[in-house]
């Protein structure tokens, strides 16, 4: 399983950006998917979460501001991140705690897959 991300840059406060994150290979099925961020010197924490039915879970921080969506056909999940603020600055991670995959005639469980980052910088 791969999972890529796209869509980050810079942009001034109160701007918007979307992330987008794809996942790749021979994929039966993908339960949850989120975002993450890490500011430098901080932990990876929790921006939003959403599952293949819809269901949708946000930091605190971001409710009101960021919505997370989902393709489930293209196995691809969104962030729209409006109102951005300076301390929205961290490199985003898509992730996906299960990914069920086709194999021959059953299936096998991948777990904790994590894209590569993308940064988001949002200058004041």
């Amino acid at each position: 399983v791969q999972l890529v991300e796209s869509g980050g840059g810079l942009v001034q406060a109160g701007g918007s950006l979307r992330l987008s994150c794809a996942a790749s290979g021979n994929i039966f099925s993908i339960d949850v998917m989120g975002w993450y961020r890490q500011a430098p010197g901080k932990q990876r924490d929790k921006v939003a979460t959403i599952t293949s039915g819809g269901s949708t879970s946000y930091a605190d921080s971001v409710k009101g501001r960021f919505t997370i969506s989902r393709d489930n056909a293209k196995n691809t999940v969104y962030l729209q991140m409006d109102s951005l603020k300076p301390e929205d600055t961290a490199v985003y991670y898509c992730n996906a705690p299960r990914v069920t995959l086709f194999a021959g005639f059953t299936t096998r469980v991948e777990y904790d897959q994590w894209g590569q980052g993308t940064q988001v910088t949002v200058s004041s």
